[in-house]
């Protein structure tokens, strides 16, 4: 795999993320069995290593993160921390796109139909 698909991140963050791609919530396994399937022929990873973060689901090619947010997102400090977050992995050249849970599990088809639009070259 190429190095700068995982934008410097280190052995912990490594670590970490294959931790988590067993903890995932219930929305990520619901988009997760669609991720799966290399939609129009894109492959995603899930629980991605990117620098100092982990995200929900990469796709390289695309350069797209998906991030599925449950309500803890609301608390303004971890708000903070998301805004912080995004506009690092913008300012390395990555479309961020985010679901609460709540659309994941009850309006997926809606979600699905959004991630499809991005899923051009």
């Amino acid at each position: 795999m190429k190095k700068e698909m995982f934008y410097g991140a280190g052995p912990l963050i490594f670590e970490k993320a294959k931790a988590l791609r067993s903890e995932l919530t219930h929305a990520e396994l619901v988009l997760w069995g669609y991720l799966k399937t290399s939609p129009a022929g894109f492959k995603f990873r899930r629980q991605h290593p990117a620098g100092i973060y982990i995200v929900d689901f990469y796709c390289h090619e695309l350069k797209l993160v998906i991030e599925v947010d449950g309500g803890i997102h609301e608390k303004m400090e971890i708000k903070q921390h998301d805004e912080n977050r995004e506009r690092d992995l913008t300012d390395w050249g990555l479309r961020v796109v985010r679901f609460k849970n709540e659309e994941v599990e009850k309006q997926l088809e809606v979600v699905i139909k959004t991630i499809e639009k991005l899923l051009v070259k």
